[in-house]
C-alpha cells in the first residue's frame, strides 16, 4: 500500500463545547493519511492518475471552515467519510488536533483511522 500524506493543514473553525468557545473560531491541525497505489501515477507522470492531494486540501478546508462541531472526534469522523467517499481512498488516518485546548499540554486531539488497508499484489 502507498500512501499519500497531507500534514499540518490549520483550518480555523467553530469548534468546542464551551459557551465561549461556540462564539468564536479556533485553530485546529489536521493530518491525513491516505492508501492509493501510485504505480500508475508513478509511470504516466500525470496527476489524472493519482489521488490529488490540493483537491483533498481544498474540500476539507472547506468543509473544516463551514462546520461547527462541538468535539474534534466528531469532525475527524467527518473528514473521514468525505476523504472514503467523494475521493475513492479506500483507508485513511485522520488526525485532527486542537492547539493549546489543555493548559499545559502543547497539543490535544484525537487520531482515528477507517477503511480498510491493502496490500498491493505483487507486479
Amino acid at each position: 500500500m502507498d500512501i499519500i500524506f497531507l500534514h499540518d493543514l490549520k483550518v480555523e473553525t467553530v469548534i468546542g463545547i464551551w459557551d465561549w468557545e461556540r462564539k468564536i473560531r479556533q485553530s485546529v491541525v489536521i493530518n491525513l493519511e491516505m492508501a492509493a497505489d501510485i504505480r500508475k501515477a508513478a509511470s504516466s507522470d500525470s496527476v489524472d492518475d493519482t489521488l490529488n492531494y490540493k483537491q483533498v486540501a481544498k474540500r476539507v478546508q472547506q468543509f473544516v471552515t463551514d462546520s461547527e462541531f462541538q468535539l474534534v472526534e466528531t469532525l475527524a469522523e467527518r473528514i473521514a467519510g468525505i476523504v472514503n467517499g467523494e475521493f475513492a481512498v479506500p483507508w485513511v488516518r485522520v488526525t485532527v488536533s486542537k492547539p493549546g485546548a489543555i493548559r499545559g499540554a502543547r497539543d490535544v486531539g484525537v487520531s482515528i483511522e477507517r477503511g480498510t488497508r491493502v496490500d498491493h499484489d505483487p507486479a
